[in-house]
């Protein structure tokens, strides 16, 4: 049983600082993934509108924690 700071959450972790979503891939949850990747490139790509690369980078920090944090449900 893996749980909080487990090895996989750590590497899951680790993905998302270079690809956000990619944590949550990598654990097998695909719509989370889909919703930080997607939320983080439309803002990332809107960074001349200062507010959408703000969201983008609170959600890539989110995404980072919710993948470090992760517990599967049995």
């Amino acid at each position: 049983m893996s749980g909080q700071g487990s090895g996989g959450n750590v590497i899951a972790a680790l993905c998302n600082i270079f690809i956000p979503g990619l944590g949550q891939l990598v654990q097998g949850r695909i719509l989370s993934a889909l919703l930080f990747f997607v939320l983080c490139v439309v803002g990332y790509a809107l960074w001349w509108l200062i507010i959408p690369a703000i969201i983008a980078a609170i959600a890539h920090l989110w995404s980072i924690i919710d993948a470090a944090k992760f517990r599967a449900r049995l």
